[in-house]
């Protein structure tokens, strides 16, 4: 998802704030995107916080009649319908009898359990008496905070050329903090940590210095 957003133009970070009470946000400034995401989340609930944000950005860009609880619904209606498509959940999952079947076939979506048992219940193929046995099962396991058979955690793919270029120009992460005025440990939070994997390379004897614009 975070590959998607950044290759049509939105700019991705994390939130900088630690805290795990805003699982995402986005906004236009200057007509370009943005999309900050919640490193707490799991990466299953991340990926459907990024598809929840690309939905505000492109159904509630100019306003409308549509807020509050209405706008909620329609991106994650948006979001769901964009990581799960209905005719691929229903050649896949059309009869569920146990929790167990969503924790193995919610890797194919890259989704959460919750997210599945939710998408299932909208189509049709759990009832009322099943999504809510299936969430006091989901609740009771654990699930809602350490998911099954977890994703490996997406990463800014832009963000991580960009500092590569910087180490190859000898830049460090101090300097690129105060030319944009953020404390060092504000910027890692931004870019989701990462000015911390890897430190400034030596330079080759004979290649050109590289210049990050």
């Amino acid at each position: 998802m975070i590959k998607l957003l950044e290759s049509k133009g939105v700019r991705v970070f994390s939130l900088a704030e630690n805290t795990k009470n805003v699982d995402a946000f986005s906004c236009w400034r200057n007509d370009v995107p943005y999309v900050f995401l919640n490193t707490f989340k799991s990466a299953e609930r991340s990926r459907l916080d990024a598809a929840h944000e690309l939905g505000h950005l492109v159904l509630h860009k100019h306003g409308g009649p549509r807020q509050g609880r209405d706008a909620e619904n329609e991106a994650n209606h948006f979001a769901s319908s964009l990581l799960m498509p209905k005719a691929d959940v229903l050649s896949r999952l059309p009869f569920v009898a146990k929790l167990d079947q969503l924790v193995q076939a919610k890797r194919r979506w890259g989704v959460s359990t919750a997210a599945l048992a939710y998408r299932l219940h909208k189509l049709g193929i759990l009832s009322d008496w099943q999504y809510r046995t299936f969430c006091i099962q989901i609740n009771q396991r654990g699930y809602r905070t350490e998911e099954p058979n977890g994703l490996p955690r997406e990463e800014s793919i832009v963000w991580k050329k960009v500092f590569t270029e910087l180490w190859s120009d000898r830049v460090s992460r101090n300097q690129v903090a105060s030319e944009l005025n953020l404390p060092p440990a504000e910027l890692e939070n931004l870019i989701f940590g990462l000015t911390g994997d890897v430190a400034p390379p030596a330079r080759s004897k004979g290649r050109p210095a590289l210049k990050a614009v």
